[in-house]
């Protein structure tokens, strides 16, 4: 991780084509501003985290759901075959 210290309307450049600026300071919060080409995605971190946290509740919610489901044909067969 890469750490710099910047001032209010100082920035710092990634690849030539993205450029993030302070644009304010306070007590506990820095306001940043973000240019870059509209194909690249900038979204904040937490919502990567609740992303990746949902995807994988998905699956195993749809593991789940296919092992309840087999789990409900093997009892139908079981009863069948009486």
């Amino acid at each position: 991780m890469l750490v710099v210290t910047r001032k209010t309307d100082e920035g710092i450049v990634i690849a030539d084509n993205i450029e993030i600026t302070v644009l304010e300071i306070s007590k506990d919060k820095v306001k940043i501003g973000i240019n870059a080409p509209r194909e690249v995605k900038v979204f904040r971190s937490e919502l990567k985290t609740a992303k990746q946290t949902n995807e994988q509740s998905a699956h195993i919610s749809n593991s789940a759901l296919k092992q309840l489901f087999d789990n409900h044909k093997q009892e139908e067969n079981q009863d069948g075959s009486k």
